[in-house]
């Protein structure tokens, strides 16, 4: 009397194990608009730095340090929130000479690949300003993560990219190199609390 040997069956077991289980999904974010900064620089007639920032930015991405390659990100600023700490130049460069805030709202940033670790690496997408969309290349470190003290859990980035102002339509002349635009990001996101299934 033959007996059947029970252990070829164990890799197929394993197989239907591995095809029934559901795809492990990286966590989503909202962005903390309260300590996410979009801030940036240009030259002055080429003599020295303006600065300013943009008061108003939102968003939400995923994130998981263990596939970070997964990691996508939606962001969008809001251009009549620049704040350059002048009011009058504020109002010219929200005109139509340069960002033309009142006919394009926000600026859109969205992620197509992340290539890099869970530490630093490059994203790679698409930013439309002024109704021209780019392709764009950020290279961002990641500063931190865990839980706050308010039962949330929080992960921040920061990144910095160049623009030229050219690029995006606006021709207005503020002097040697004042169409290069440096931004400097700092994202800080919390993590979307599940919600618990309804009882039926």
């Amino acid at each position: 009397m033959s007996v059947l040997n029970p252990f070829p069956v164990v890799p197929f077991i394993l197989v239907l194990s591995a095809l029934c289980t559901p795809p492990v999904t990286a966590a989503s974010y909202n962005l903390d608009p309260t300590h996410s900064f979009i801030e940036f620089r240009t030259k002055h007639l080429g003599y020295s730095w303006l600065y300013g920032r943009f008061n108003r930015v939102e968003g939400h991405f995923t994130w998981d340090k263990s596939r970070p390659q997964a990691s996508k990100i939606n962001v969008n600023v809001d251009l009549a929130s620049l704040d350059s700490n002048h009011a009058e130049r504020d109002k010219h460069l929200r005109g139509d000479e340069y960002l033309d805030a009142r006919k394009y709202r926000d600026v859109k940033f969205v992620s197509r690949r992340y290539e890099g670790d869970a530490d630093s690496g490059v994203v790679y997408g698409t930013l439309t300003l002024r109704g021209v969309s780019r392709e764009l290349q950020i290279p961002v470190n990641r500063i931190g993560e865990g839980h706050d003290p308010w039962g949330g859990y929080r992960v921040g980035f920061e990144g910095k990219v160049t623009l030229d102002a050219f690029d995006y339509g606006m021709q207005y002349d503020v002097g040697p190199g004042g169409n290069v635009i440096e931004l400097f990001l700092g994202i800080e996101g919390i993590k979307k609390k599940k919600l618990a299934p309804k009882r039926r």
